[in-house]
This record gives structure tokens, C-alpha cells and sequence, in this order.
């Protein structure tokens, strides 16, 4: 049962306002269905904006940041609980804990590498949890194709690949991660 959600995704706000918009549409569809959102505590870019549209509907809010960031003034100061970590590795692994599932939204490398850490996990049988992308105006097609090319050059089995879902609405990839059912992992040799 999906009751706590992880969405992985920008300090910045990124170049197209659909970014922005997915972001609070997400937050919205977790409030409204009595999902927790974990997030990086961040009151900035579509952090701040998935935060804050998720407590504007009634959601609850946790955020999980490190002391140097808080020290930079980004903490969001209004969620419903901010855990404060001495380093990354204790903030990964503390969103990891508190979730049920795992969403990546348009964000850079620190989006990307929470991600991937996440999706080897699962490939590693180390949890079940889902894991996806929002892919938002394409903006993850490019990773696609490297994710379709890992396989195709036989470094990434398709069973793997296929754990990865991805969606391009909030709603949907909602009703997806709640849908999921945790597969066999597949061995990663031949």
C-alpha cells in the first residue's frame, strides 16, 4: 500500500512553467489522496512548489535536509516534519526509509543520482518499493534512450529497465504506483 511517497526533483524551477505546474499537480493529487510526501525539504525551484501545494490542499509534508543546506536558508519551514541530517548519505537514507515509492521529477544531477541510487536498489533485490519518472514535456526522453540503449548494448536486462515507470501525468503515474506489485528480481548474469 502506497502511504508515503518520495518525489526526487529540482531546487530550480527549470525553464518551462509546465515544470512547475506538473510539480503542484503532483502535490495536489498526494494531498487529495491521503499521501505522504517526502521530499528534500527544500522551500525553493519544484521542491518548494510540490511542498507547498501539497499542504495548501491538506497533505502532509515531510522533509528531510542536511545541516549545511538548512545553514544556505533553503529548509522549508512550514511542512509538517522537517528532519535535519548531518550528511547526504543519512538524508537518502532516511527518505528511502519513510516511503513506500520513489518519483522523479525534472531536477539535475542531484535528481538524477537520488534516482539511480533508488532504481539499483531495486535491480539489486535491496527493496520492492516502485519506482518512476514524471516525464514532464519529454524531459526525460533523452535518459530513455540511454536506459533503451543500456539494454540494447546488453548492460541492463529489460526485466530491469521495465521496473522504471514512467508516466507523463501526475494522476496517472499515481494510480500506477499504487497498482504495483513487486516482480521477482531478475538475476543480473546470464
Amino acid at each position: 500500500m502506497l502511504s508515503a511517497l518520495c518525489v526526487y526533483s529540482g531546487s530550480s524551477p527549470g525553464s518551462k512553467s509546465s515544470y512547475y505546474q506538473a510539480a503542484e499537480s503532483l502535490g495536489r493529487v498526494l494531498a487529495k489522496n491521503q499521501i505522504k510526501l517526502i521530499y528534500g525539504g527544500g522551500n525553493v525551484g519544484l521542491m518548494g512548489a510540490i511542498a507547498n501545494a501539497s499542504l495548501q490542499a491538506g497533505g502532509e509534508v515531510v522533509g528531510v535536509i542536511t545541516e549545511h543546506l538548512m545553514q544556505m536558508e533553503v529548509g522549508h519551514l512550514e511542512v509538517t516534519k522537517l528532519h535535519i541530517t548531518k550528511t547526504m548519505h543519512q538524508r537518502k537514507m532516511l527518505m528511502a526509509e519513510l516511503s513506500d515509492g520513489f518519483v522523479a521529477m525534472p531536477g539535475g544531477i542531484g535528481t538524477l543520482e537520488e534516482l539511480f541510487e533508488v532504481f539499483t536498489w531495486a535491480q539489486l533485490g535491496v527493496h520492492h518499493k516502485p519506482c518512476a519518472l514524471l516525464n514532464v514535456d519529454g524531459f526525460y526522453d533523452p535518459l530513455l534512450a540511454m536506459i533503451r540503449h543500456m539494454v540494447e548494448q546488453r548492460f541492463l536486462k529489460q526485466a530491469h529497465s521495465d521496473y522504471l515507470l514512467v508516466e507523463t501525468q501526475a494522476s496517472r503515474l499515481l494510480q500506477r504506483l499504487q497498482q504495483h506489485q513487486p516482480a521477482p528480481v531478475p538475476k543480473l548474469t546470464n
